[in-house]
Protein backbone atom coordinates (compact mmCIF):
# COMPACT_ATOMS: atom_id res chain seq x y z
CA UNK A 1 0.00 0.00 0.00
CA UNK A 2 1.02 3.46 -0.62
CA UNK A 3 0.76 5.18 3.48
CA UNK A 4 1.01 8.62 4.27
CA UNK A 5 3.00 8.37 7.91
CA UNK A 6 1.85 11.54 9.76
CA UNK A 7 5.01 12.11 11.91
CA UNK A 8 4.70 14.66 14.89
CA UNK A 9 8.72 14.35 15.97
CA UNK A 10 8.24 12.11 18.48
CA UNK A 11 8.62 8.35 19.26
CA UNK A 12 5.59 6.69 18.68
CA UNK A 13 5.30 8.43 15.46
CA UNK A 14 8.57 7.83 14.38
CA UNK A 15 8.61 4.16 15.19
CA UNK A 16 5.25 3.40 13.59
CA UNK A 17 6.38 4.75 10.53
CA UNK A 18 9.62 2.75 10.35
CA UNK A 19 7.05 -0.16 11.17
CA UNK A 20 5.04 0.61 7.93
CA UNK A 21 8.29 0.06 5.91
CA UNK A 22 9.29 -2.69 7.35
CA UNK A 23 5.79 -4.23 6.52
CA UNK A 24 6.52 -3.48 2.99
CA UNK A 25 4.46 -0.40 2.26
CA UNK A 26 5.26 2.70 -0.14
CA UNK A 27 5.64 5.11 3.01
CA UNK A 28 5.92 9.04 2.40
CA UNK A 29 6.72 10.69 5.40
CA UNK A 30 4.78 14.27 6.32
CA UNK A 31 4.76 16.83 9.42
CA UNK A 32 1.81 18.99 10.14
CA UNK A 33 2.53 22.84 10.78
CA UNK A 34 -0.59 23.17 12.99
CA UNK A 35 0.43 26.89 13.91
CA UNK A 36 0.77 29.46 11.73
CA UNK A 37 3.81 30.69 14.32
CA UNK A 38 5.38 27.52 16.16
CA UNK A 39 8.16 28.52 18.47
CA UNK A 40 11.57 27.48 17.73
CA UNK A 41 12.04 25.35 21.42
CA UNK A 42 9.65 23.09 23.60
CA UNK A 43 9.29 24.77 27.09
CA UNK A 44 9.71 21.34 28.82
CA UNK A 45 7.88 18.36 27.97
CA UNK A 46 4.69 20.76 26.98
CA UNK A 47 3.14 21.40 23.45
CA UNK A 48 4.16 19.76 20.13
CA UNK A 49 4.16 21.16 16.19
CA UNK A 50 7.06 22.96 16.72
CA UNK A 51 10.07 23.84 14.60
CA UNK A 52 11.90 21.64 16.74
CA UNK A 53 9.73 18.98 16.17
CA UNK A 54 9.55 18.97 12.64
CA UNK A 55 13.48 18.63 12.45
CA UNK A 56 13.11 15.44 14.68
CA UNK A 57 10.56 14.31 11.98
CA UNK A 58 12.89 15.14 8.97
CA UNK A 59 15.93 13.32 10.72
CA UNK A 60 13.86 10.18 11.34
CA UNK A 61 12.79 9.95 7.82
CA UNK A 62 16.42 10.46 6.82
CA UNK A 63 17.07 7.75 8.81
CA UNK A 64 14.42 5.01 7.98
CA UNK A 65 14.83 6.63 4.18
CA UNK A 66 11.84 7.57 3.40
CA UNK A 67 10.63 11.20 1.37
CA UNK A 68 9.37 13.84 3.95
CA UNK A 69 6.98 16.73 3.57
CA UNK A 70 5.89 19.42 5.86
CA UNK A 71 2.03 20.50 5.08
CA UNK A 72 0.16 23.23 6.34
CA UNK A 73 -2.52 22.86 8.19
CA UNK A 74 -2.78 26.11 10.85
CA UNK A 75 -5.74 26.93 9.14
CA UNK A 76 -7.80 23.91 9.46
CA UNK A 77 -6.35 23.50 12.85
CA UNK A 78 -7.48 26.99 14.10
CA UNK A 79 -11.06 26.76 13.26
CA UNK A 80 -12.11 22.96 13.92
CA UNK A 81 -10.23 22.59 17.09
CA UNK A 82 -8.86 25.84 18.52
CA UNK A 83 -11.96 27.56 17.55
CA UNK A 84 -13.96 24.55 18.61
CA UNK A 85 -12.17 24.61 21.83
CA UNK A 86 -12.96 28.29 22.29
CA UNK A 87 -16.14 28.12 21.70
CA UNK A 88 -17.44 24.77 23.45
CA UNK A 89 -16.18 26.58 26.61
CA UNK A 90 -17.95 29.67 26.16
CA UNK A 91 -21.35 27.67 25.99
CA UNK A 92 -20.10 25.86 29.01
CA UNK A 93 -19.23 22.30 27.67
CA UNK A 94 -15.78 20.82 28.28
CA UNK A 95 -14.44 19.64 24.97
CA UNK A 96 -11.72 17.16 24.09
CA UNK A 97 -9.49 18.61 21.55
CA UNK A 98 -7.02 15.51 20.74
CA UNK A 99 -10.28 13.87 19.88
CA UNK A 100 -12.07 16.51 17.76
CA UNK A 101 -7.88 16.65 15.99
CA UNK A 102 -8.40 13.17 15.37
CA UNK A 103 -11.78 13.78 14.21
CA UNK A 104 -11.43 16.93 11.70
CA UNK A 105 -7.65 17.30 11.21
CA UNK A 106 -5.59 13.31 11.11
CA UNK A 107 -8.73 11.68 9.72
CA UNK A 108 -10.16 14.32 8.22
CA UNK A 109 -8.67 16.93 6.18
CA UNK A 110 -5.08 15.22 6.46
CA UNK A 111 -6.88 12.28 4.83
CA UNK A 112 -9.19 13.32 2.35
CA UNK A 113 -6.00 15.19 0.52
CA UNK A 114 -3.75 11.56 1.50
CA UNK A 115 -6.66 9.90 -0.58
CA UNK A 116 -7.07 12.42 -3.41
CA UNK A 117 -3.04 12.17 -3.90
CA UNK A 118 -3.38 8.04 -4.09
CA UNK A 119 -2.45 7.04 -0.78
CA UNK A 120 -4.22 4.17 0.50
CA UNK A 121 -4.18 5.16 4.10
CA UNK A 122 -2.72 7.11 7.01
CA UNK A 123 -0.71 5.67 9.46
CA UNK A 124 -0.05 7.19 12.83
CA UNK A 125 1.59 6.69 16.25
CA UNK A 126 -1.71 6.43 18.55
CA UNK A 127 -1.96 3.70 20.83
CA UNK A 128 -4.62 1.48 19.57
CA UNK A 129 -5.18 -1.74 17.57
CA UNK A 130 -7.33 -1.73 14.42
CA UNK A 131 -7.78 -5.30 12.22
CA UNK A 132 -10.31 -6.33 10.45
CA UNK A 133 -12.11 -2.88 10.55
CA UNK A 134 -12.16 -3.06 14.67
CA UNK A 135 -10.42 -1.29 16.51
CA UNK A 136 -9.19 -2.25 19.79
CA UNK A 137 -7.56 -0.83 23.32
CA UNK A 138 -3.97 -0.92 23.14
CA UNK A 139 -1.90 -3.33 24.41
CA UNK A 140 0.04 -0.84 27.13
CA UNK A 141 -3.45 -0.19 28.80
CA UNK A 142 -1.63 3.30 30.70
CA UNK A 143 -1.24 4.88 27.03
CA UNK A 144 -4.47 3.30 25.40
CA UNK A 145 -5.77 6.05 23.03
CA UNK A 146 -8.62 4.06 21.50
CA UNK A 147 -11.00 6.94 23.41
CA UNK A 148 -9.95 9.99 21.27
CA UNK A 149 -10.35 7.28 18.13
CA UNK A 150 -13.63 6.02 18.81
CA UNK A 151 -15.46 8.51 16.60
CA UNK A 152 -13.80 7.55 13.79
CA UNK A 153 -16.22 5.88 10.89
CA UNK A 154 -15.54 2.86 9.40
CA UNK A 155 -14.33 4.16 6.42
CA UNK A 156 -11.96 6.25 8.11
CA UNK A 157 -10.87 3.13 9.77
CA UNK A 158 -10.56 1.09 6.38
CA UNK A 159 -7.94 4.09 5.69
CA UNK A 160 -6.08 3.76 8.94
CA UNK A 161 -2.63 2.04 10.44
CA UNK A 162 -1.51 2.12 13.81
CA UNK A 163 1.49 0.06 14.00
CA UNK A 164 2.32 0.25 17.53
CA UNK A 165 -0.62 -0.06 18.96
CA UNK A 166 0.50 -3.66 20.21
CA UNK A 167 3.67 -2.43 22.06
CA UNK A 168 3.90 -1.62 25.41
CA UNK A 169 5.93 2.35 25.66
CA UNK A 170 8.44 0.72 26.81
CA UNK A 171 9.25 -1.50 24.09
CA UNK A 172 8.83 1.27 21.54
CA UNK A 173 11.36 3.49 23.49
CA UNK A 174 13.66 0.55 22.99
CA UNK A 175 12.68 -0.11 19.57
CA UNK A 176 13.30 3.69 18.52
CA UNK A 177 16.79 3.10 20.16
CA UNK A 178 17.54 -0.11 18.38
CA UNK A 179 16.84 1.84 14.95
CA UNK A 180 19.45 4.85 15.84
CA UNK A 181 16.68 7.26 16.35
CA UNK A 182 17.34 10.11 18.43
CA UNK A 183 14.12 10.74 19.44
CA UNK A 184 13.75 7.36 21.38
CA UNK A 185 13.84 9.25 24.84
CA UNK A 186 12.40 12.42 24.02
CA UNK A 187 9.99 13.31 26.59
CA UNK A 188 6.41 12.91 25.56
CA UNK A 189 4.13 15.97 25.43
CA UNK A 190 1.18 16.50 27.62
CA UNK A 191 -1.17 19.16 28.41
CA UNK A 192 -3.07 20.87 25.31
CA UNK A 193 -0.77 21.46 22.39
CA UNK A 194 -2.08 24.76 21.56
CA UNK A 195 -1.54 25.89 25.28
CA UNK A 196 2.24 25.19 26.04
CA UNK A 197 2.23 27.20 29.42
CA UNK A 198 -0.57 24.39 30.67
CA UNK A 199 -2.73 27.56 31.73
CA UNK A 200 -6.35 26.88 29.80
CA UNK A 201 -8.20 29.50 32.40
CA UNK A 202 -5.77 32.26 31.21
CA UNK A 203 -5.99 30.89 27.53
CA UNK A 204 -9.92 31.15 27.47
CA UNK A 205 -9.47 34.58 29.11
CA UNK A 206 -7.21 36.19 26.79
CA UNK A 207 -9.53 35.29 24.06
CA UNK A 208 -13.44 35.57 26.14
CA UNK A 209 -12.63 38.49 28.12
CA UNK A 210 -14.36 38.64 31.43
CA UNK A 211 -18.15 37.75 32.18
CA UNK A 212 -19.01 38.04 35.61
CA UNK A 213 -21.32 36.09 37.68
CA UNK A 214 -22.03 34.01 40.71
CA UNK A 215 -20.76 30.87 42.83
CA UNK A 216 -24.34 29.56 43.61
CA UNK A 217 -24.70 26.55 46.51
CA UNK A 218 -26.62 23.85 44.33
CA UNK A 219 -28.64 22.85 47.60
CA UNK A 220 -29.34 26.35 49.45
CA UNK A 221 -29.28 28.77 46.01
CA UNK A 222 -26.76 30.59 48.72
CA UNK A 223 -24.27 32.79 47.19
CA UNK A 224 -21.10 31.82 48.00
CA UNK A 225 -18.84 33.67 45.25
CA UNK A 226 -18.11 35.52 42.20
CA UNK A 227 -16.43 34.68 39.16
CA UNK A 228 -14.84 36.16 35.61
CA UNK A 229 -16.54 33.28 32.99
CA UNK A 230 -17.86 30.28 33.53
CA UNK A 231 -15.37 29.71 30.84
CA UNK A 232 -12.48 29.25 33.76
CA UNK A 233 -14.84 25.71 35.38
CA UNK A 234 -15.25 22.29 34.38
CA UNK A 235 -17.41 19.97 35.88
CA UNK A 236 -16.31 18.46 38.95
CA UNK A 237 -13.52 21.15 39.60
CA UNK A 238 -12.61 21.46 43.17
CA UNK A 239 -9.72 23.62 43.51
CA UNK A 240 -9.23 27.39 42.22
CA UNK A 241 -13.13 28.35 42.45
CA UNK A 242 -12.59 31.51 44.32
CA UNK A 243 -15.29 30.87 47.20
CA UNK A 244 -15.34 33.87 49.63
CA UNK A 245 -16.45 31.93 52.26
CA UNK A 246 -17.05 28.29 53.37
CA UNK A 247 -20.91 26.51 52.67
CA UNK A 248 -23.35 26.50 55.50
CA UNK A 249 -21.56 22.24 56.21
CA UNK A 250 -18.11 23.17 55.84
CA UNK A 251 -17.79 20.28 53.31
CA UNK A 252 -15.49 21.18 50.17
CA UNK A 253 -17.64 22.09 47.42
CA UNK A 254 -17.40 21.40 43.47
CA UNK A 255 -18.50 22.77 40.21
CA UNK A 256 -21.65 20.12 39.75
CA UNK A 257 -23.14 22.74 36.55
CA UNK A 258 -22.50 25.94 34.17
CA UNK A 259 -25.08 27.73 33.20
CA UNK A 260 -23.40 30.43 30.52
CA UNK A 261 -26.53 32.36 29.95
CA UNK A 262 -26.81 34.03 33.13
CA UNK A 263 -23.14 33.59 34.17
CA UNK A 264 -24.01 30.89 37.27
CA UNK A 265 -21.27 28.89 38.71
CA UNK A 266 -23.31 26.02 40.68
CA UNK A 267 -21.46 24.42 43.15
CA UNK A 268 -22.02 21.24 45.85
CA UNK A 269 -20.98 18.50 47.31
CA UNK A 270 -19.46 15.41 45.92
CA UNK A 271 -22.73 13.28 45.92
CA UNK A 272 -24.08 15.71 43.29
CA UNK A 273 -21.48 14.70 40.95
CA UNK A 274 -23.20 11.47 40.65
CA UNK A 275 -24.11 10.63 37.00
CA UNK A 276 -26.60 7.45 36.23
CA UNK A 277 -28.22 8.58 33.21
CA UNK A 278 -25.92 10.42 29.71
CA UNK A 279 -27.60 11.43 26.96
CA UNK A 280 -25.44 12.17 23.64
CA UNK A 281 -25.85 13.06 20.13
CA UNK A 282 -23.60 12.71 17.13
CA UNK A 283 -23.01 9.06 17.45
CA UNK A 284 -20.78 7.03 15.64
CA UNK A 285 -21.45 3.16 15.00
CA UNK A 286 -18.30 1.78 13.27
CA UNK A 287 -20.04 -1.60 12.52
CA UNK A 288 -23.44 -0.84 12.36
CA UNK A 289 -26.38 0.95 14.66
CA UNK A 290 -27.04 -1.37 17.34
CA UNK A 291 -30.53 -3.11 17.12
CA UNK A 292 -31.85 -2.30 20.24
CA UNK A 293 -30.14 -1.88 24.27
CA UNK A 294 -26.76 -3.24 24.26
CA UNK A 295 -24.60 -3.96 27.36
CA UNK A 296 -21.78 -2.34 27.09
CA UNK A 297 -18.57 -0.46 29.06
CA UNK A 298 -18.99 3.57 29.03
CA UNK A 299 -16.06 5.58 29.29
CA UNK A 300 -16.12 9.28 29.24
CA UNK A 301 -11.92 10.37 29.87
CA UNK A 302 -9.36 9.34 27.83
CA UNK A 303 -7.94 7.50 31.09
CA UNK A 304 -10.63 5.99 33.48
CA UNK A 305 -14.33 7.12 34.11
CA UNK A 306 -15.28 3.68 32.81
CA UNK A 307 -18.54 1.78 34.30
CA UNK A 308 -21.08 -1.33 32.70
CA UNK A 309 -23.61 0.52 31.14
CA UNK A 310 -26.80 -0.41 28.42
CA UNK A 311 -27.06 2.01 25.86
CA UNK A 312 -30.00 2.22 23.38
CA UNK A 313 -29.84 4.55 20.02
CA UNK A 314 -32.37 6.69 20.07
CA UNK A 315 -33.59 9.46 17.63
CA UNK A 316 -30.48 10.92 16.42
CA UNK A 317 -28.50 9.90 19.48
CA UNK A 318 -27.57 7.76 22.63
CA UNK A 319 -29.03 7.09 25.74
CA UNK A 320 -26.81 5.51 28.21
CA UNK A 321 -27.75 4.28 31.41
CA UNK A 322 -25.07 3.42 33.72
CA UNK A 323 -24.72 0.47 35.94
CA UNK A 324 -22.60 2.61 38.55
CA UNK A 325 -22.70 6.24 38.97
CA UNK A 326 -19.83 8.26 37.69
CA UNK A 327 -18.49 11.39 38.74
CA UNK A 328 -17.51 14.37 36.83
CA UNK A 329 -19.32 13.88 33.81
CA UNK A 330 -19.30 16.65 31.66
CA UNK A 331 -21.56 17.83 28.26
CA UNK A 332 -19.44 18.12 25.52
CA UNK A 333 -16.73 15.24 26.55
CA UNK A 334 -16.86 11.94 24.50
CA UNK A 335 -18.96 8.63 25.81
CA UNK A 336 -17.14 5.93 23.39
CA UNK A 337 -18.58 2.42 23.87
CA UNK A 338 -16.59 -0.95 24.67
CA UNK A 339 -17.56 -4.37 24.15
CA UNK A 340 -17.70 -5.85 27.49
CA UNK A 341 -16.27 -8.74 26.66
CA UNK A 342 -12.99 -9.73 29.55
CA UNK A 343 -10.88 -6.81 29.20
CA UNK A 344 -13.73 -4.67 27.82
CA UNK A 345 -11.38 -4.08 24.29
CA UNK A 346 -13.31 -3.22 21.87
CA UNK A 347 -14.70 0.20 20.30
CA UNK A 348 -18.27 -0.36 19.47
CA UNK A 349 -18.52 3.28 19.21
CA UNK A 350 -18.74 6.84 20.39
CA UNK A 351 -20.82 10.31 21.04
CA UNK A 352 -20.77 13.50 22.65
CA UNK A 353 -22.38 13.91 25.77
CA UNK A 354 -25.42 16.93 26.01
CA UNK A 355 -26.71 16.23 29.34
CA UNK A 356 -26.74 13.79 32.44
CA UNK A 357 -29.03 12.86 35.43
Amino acid sequence: MRVLAAMSGGVDSSVAAARAVDAGHDVVGVHLALSAQPGTLRTGTRGCCTKEDAADARRVADIIDIPFYVWDFADEFSAAVVDDFVAEYAAGRTPNPCLRCNEKIKFTALLDRACALGFDAVCTGHYARLAGGVLRRAVDVGKDQSYVLAGLTADQLAHALFPVGDTPKAGIRAEATRRGLAVADKPDSHDICFIPSGDTRAFLAQRLGSRPGELVDEQTGEVLGSHHGVHGFTIGQRRGLGLQHPAPDGRPRFVVALEPVTGTVRVGSAQHLDVRVVEAERPVWPNGVPDGPIECIAQVRAHGGCASAVAEAVHNGVLVQLRQPLRGVAPGQAVAFYRPDPGGDIVLGSATITTTR
